[in-house]
């Protein structure tokens, strides 16, 4: 199984703003491991996503088929997005325990 590193103090990204609703048990772990590793929320959200996105396999061939031109991507996402649905269970107690730090 796959780990997900957090690198501690490493929160400058560049950022595209996401509006979506999450359970409240989740924002609280979310919270609680950016102040663990010593990052900004949304540094541990773009990891979180990152990690799991990663581990789609079935995503991951629908990416690697779509066209490699960044600007037809997401003008195509746009039109084609439903409305996001909340993430339940999203940082369990057994989920973190293949969360290491660095």
């Amino acid at each position: 199984m796959s780990r997900l590193k957090l690198i501690h103090g490493v929160s400058r990204v560049r950022r595209a703003k996401l509006q979506s609703s999450i359970d409240q048990a989740v924002a609280d772990d979310i919270e609680m491991l950016a102040q663990w590793s010593n990052n900004e929320a949304n540094y541990v959200v773009n990891e979180l996503l990152r990690f799991a996105l990663m581990q789609e396999e079935d995503f991951q061939k629908y990416k690697a088929g779509r066209p490699a031109n960044p600007l037809l991507m997401s003008q195509g996402a746009r039109s084609a997005t439903a409305p996001s649905s909340p993430v339940s269970g999203a940082l369990s107690k057994s989920d973190s325990s293949s969360i290491t730090h660095a």
